[in-house]
């Protein structure tokens, strides 16, 4: 397991992050083989991105796009389409997407199913939840007092309702 000095300021960044309002939705896709469950996201240009926390080490490609990444505050690093690494358990990135960007990323998971694929986004949702408890870290926000990942879920679910429909 990799050793964090920085989860302080990257904390600081993701509470300026959120109070600034400016949350924006990056859509996800969720795909299933048996023992494998394989999650992509697209980010915007110009998107400033703090990742979640893995508790295993995995691979993942970039498909599309560059991007800059600071692990832990180290040097930053430009990743350039197409591009494959592998994720250490328990860094801690900050991501600015130079142009648009699809990371992809495996997880090995046993019980994972084909099938999978062709269950409602209602479903898919439920299987998401219970992996993300498995393969993430829980990380609370010494600034915020939260869990980032929560606050934001719930920021884009309240943006959401207030959409007004004009015809």
């Amino acid at each position: 397991m990799i050793q964090r000095y920085n989860d302080d300021r990257i904390d600081e960044l993701e509470s300026v992050m959120l109070s600034e309002g400016n949350i924006i939705e990056f859509p996800l896709v969720h795909r299933f083989t048996d023992g494998m469950y394989i999650r992509q996201i697209f980010m915007p240009k110009d998107s400033l991105i703090t990742s979640k926390i893995h508790i295993t080490d995995h691979p993942y490609t970039v498909s599309l796009g560059a991007t800059a990444v600071s692990i832990d505050g180290k040097e930053w690093e430009h990743i350039v389409a197409p591009y494959t690494g592998i994720t250490k358990a328990g860094t801690r990135r900050i991501l600015y997407i130079l142009e648009d960007c699809i990371w992809t990323t495996y997880h090995p998971i046993p019980k994972m199913k084909s099938e999978f694929n062709d269950l409602s986004d209602e479903e898919i949702e439920l299987i998401v939840k219970d992996i993300e408890d498995e393969i993430l870290e829980p990380h609370i926000n010494l600034i915020t007092g939260t869990n980032i990942n929560e606050d934001y879920k719930n920021i884009l679910q309240n943006n959401k309702k207030e959409i007004i429909w004009v015809f």
